[in-house]
């Protein structure tokens, strides 16, 4: 492979690479994440934090 294939290739991972990242981004609803891990970490007498529940 000449330097300039090494290149392209290069240069069309980032591309997709950083495409895939920005339209993650662009298209993340932040409120269809749930706290999935919460409760089973916490104790049963915690407060439920992913019911929103003011500490």
């Amino acid at each position: 492979m000449s330097n300039a294939q090494i290149l392209l290739l290069i240069a069309a991972f980032l591309v997709l690479t950083v495409g895939s990242f920005i339209y993650y981004v662009a298209t993340w609803d932040s409120r269809e994440t749930s706290l999935i891990i919460l409760p089973k970490i916490l104790p049963p007498e915690a407060p439920n934090l992913s019911e929103g529940a003011i500490v």
